[in-house]
């Protein structure tokens, strides 16, 4: 999946921490890194930001159907977006 625009990357982040399984960035060569890893974290956002202000364009892999739901509804700034439901 792929999210656009992401300007508030604390935000971001504290979904990705939520999600229960492995969330990867695949990167434009196709090498993926585990986004709840604290070191690709850092090196993401010095990398992203070095001449932006926001993030364009992040192509992810979420694993678990629960976390691609979750980082949808990040994405639409909704908490309707359908799917599963925890209790």
């Amino acid at each position: 999946m792929k999210l656009y625009n992401i300007k508030d990357t604390e935000e971001f982040f504290k979904v990705v921490d939520q999600c229960k399984g492995t969330v990867e960035l695949v990167s434009t060569q196709g090498d993926r890194l585990n986004l709840k890893s604290q070191l690709t974290k850092y090196i993401t956002i010095t990398n992203l930001f070095s001449d932006e202000s926001m993030i364009q364009e992040l192509e992810l892999v979420a694993y678990d159907p629960e976390d691609a739901d979750r980082l949808m509804k990040y994405m639409f700034g909704t908490d309707k977006f359908p799917g599963p439901t925890t209790p």
